[in-house]
């Protein structure tokens, strides 16, 4: 049975009443229908009412135009019969949910500030503009370890390598999303960062073993369930230690099931281990660590069925829908599990107040609330954390501080997005104007294997230029198997720093901040972890020795390695 007085909940009476009342009132489409987080690919009343009609308990629009964003909520709260649970993934500040909102920076950065209040920044930032387009779940904190640096997925998205750093961060959120009036959930059970594989390409897992996956993901799991946290998102990742030990009869392969399919560890370890009384949500049903994993068909009901409460996503709503349906029908969901599943999707909807802001019509904010948006406030917030994360890794020839006297001439070098040094949308120009502002003579990177009509030559490269300077921006993203810098151009191209000890060579990465394992011959190396306006201001001043490198480095950059730090 569901505790709706306990935590995370602490409902009152009437609201327990409301609950009660709700799900006694649904017709069996309705039930099934709560089961339901879709993704909010239209805008269109006409497909937001089809799908109200089915009773979906919540959904999620990308980030948007934040006045856009905000009627499209006003206009589901407003025609569905029970409030709905609208989220978004305010993951590093407001732009999570709105285009306009205050880009904070990554969880990364933030911890390399060595403060845990710039966690309550991060979450206070995100909800409190995520509230005021209509969002009242925060798909964060993300309570990630980043244990693997070859993990192309977490990286940026956690708040390091330490269960410790991660559980004070991700409780400092916590107390920002609380005073924000959202519910978080702390993502992606049973813990990424361990494989150096992508769950959205394929079941991943965790290795750790049963102890160590407890003194370090269990302390943060079990930490903020402490704290409070009222729901927790299921990973398509497997963690064989602890299958088997809840279960000694299943075979390997079994004990490698995704967490979204596995009752031992929704059952066994996340309710009963860690005694978690909250709402539990899939991750993504899309990615291929579940749709490669079993039939669909099958995996549908069965998902509901282990104890996870609502569904995210789909290859296809209506189709989804009727395997739900079906399931039910075949008694794979059962009549008790159902009603659990609701009392915990309504309780937390009663957690917020939900019921009464319908009652009261204040669902959704007024346009005025998008005042809020990149206040004043959030923005000095968003400047303090790009001044104390910038990290200065090493500078082993002493290249620092650099100045239009000492270094006339900088070649620049600025890359992002492609995946390929020499393909770049936006970073260099951005750099190239900052810098000119400030005094320095930039200098275009030479193309083609020449320096304006000259080919390139040791000589002609050392009279040319005085400093080269590269910029990356490889932000991790979803699908990915890699983040790791690649090169066009052939051995010696004109973009390899084949010329490193030829003139002062130094890089810097706004976002990846393992690049050093493909440029150790870089000797200056900077992490700036999130690619804004603050931070490219703050790194040019700490380039020029303006202002001190404050940042504390959150992972090991060096990649284990000692090669990389010379």
């Amino acid at each position: 049975m569901v505790d709706l007085k306990a935590k995370p909940f602490y409902l009152d009476d009437e609201s327990i009443q409301w609950v009660k009342d709700t799900i006694a009132s649904m017709t069996i489409e309705e039930k099934i229908g709560q089961l339901f987080c879709p993704v909010g690919y239209s805008k269109d009343p006409a497909v937001l009412t089809d799908m109200l009609d089915r009773g979906v308990g919540g959904l999620m629009y990308r980030s948007g135009p934040a006045q856009e964003i905000q009627e499209a909520h006003r206009f589901l709260q407003n025609h569905a019969r029970i409030p709905l649970l609208l989220a978004a993934n305010l993951e590093a500040g407001g732009i999570g949910s709105a285009s306009e909102g205050t880009n904070f920076g990554k969880p990364l950065q933030a911890a390399a500030c060595n403060d845990p209040k710039f966690g309550y920044y991060l979450g206070k930032v995100s909800c409190t503009e995520g509230a005021a387009v209509g969002v009242n779940w925060s798909f964060a904190p993300i309570v990630d370890i980043d244990m693997n640096w070859r993990n192309p997925i977490t990286n940026l998205r956690t708040f390091g390598d330490s269960a410790d750093r991660v559980l004070a961060y991700g409780a400092e959120y916590m107390r920002g999303a609380d005073e924000a009036g959202l519910a978080v959930s702390i993502k992606h059970f049973p813990g990424d960062g361990v494989d150096e594989r992508d769950q959205h390409l394929h079941t991943t897992t965790n290795s750790l073993s049963a102890d160590e996956w407890m003194n370090t993901y269990g302390k943060v799991y079990g930490g903020l369930i402490d704290r409070g946290a009222k729901t927790v998102m299921i990973a398509h990742i497997s963690q064989p230690a602890w299958e088997k030990k809840l279960n000694p009869e299943l075979t390997d392969e079994q004990a490698h099931t995704p967490a979204t399919l596995s009752p031992e560890l929704i059952q066994g370890l996340l309710r009963g281990e860690l005694g978690f009384n909250g709402m539990i949500v899939t991750d993504a049903t899309p990615m291929l660590g579940y749709t490669t994993a079993m039939e669909r068909s099958k995996a549908v009901p069965r998902t509901i069925a282990i104890g996870i409460d609502m569904f995210l996503f789909n290859k296809d709503f209506y189709e989804d829908y009727e395997f739900m349906m079906q399931g039910y029908r075949d008694g794979i969901i059962t009549e008790e599990r159902l009603e659990e599943a609701l009392t915990r999707i309504l309780g937390l909807k009663a957690s917020l107040n939900l019921h009464r802001k319908k009652t009261n019509g204040t669902l959704v904010p007024g346009k005025a609330a998008l005042k809020v948006l990149r206040n004043p406030e959030f923005v000095s917030w968003a400047k303090e954390c790009a001044d104390k994360s910038v990290t200065l890794v090493k500078d082993t020839r002493h290249l620092l501080p650099i100045t239009p006297e000492r270094y006339p001439r900088i070649v620049l070098f600025a890359s992002e997005g492609g995946g390929y040094m020499g393909e770049t949308d936006g970073l260099g120009a951005q750099l190239k104007d900052a810098l000119q502002r400030r005094g320095f003579n930039v200098l275009d990177a030479p193309e083609g294997g020449y320096i304006t009509d000259k080919p390139i030559t040791v000589e002609g490269f050392k009279t040319s230029y005085d400093l080269a300077l590269y910029a990356f921006n490889f932000p991790t993203a979803s699908n990915n198997t890699v983040v790791r810098l690649s090169w066009k151009g052939g051995l010696g191209g004109s973009n390899t720093p084949w010329f490193s000890e030829e003139i002062p060579t130094m890089a810097v990465s706004f976002a990846n901040p393992y690049h050093l394992i493909d440029v150790p011959e870089m000797h200056t190396f900077i992490n700036a972890y999130t690619l804004n306006e603050y931070t490219i201001e703050a790194v040019l001043d700490k380039l020029e020795g303006k202002s001190e490198f404050l940042g504390v480095s959150p992972v090991d950059p060096f990649c284990g390695r000692e090669d990389t730090k010379f």
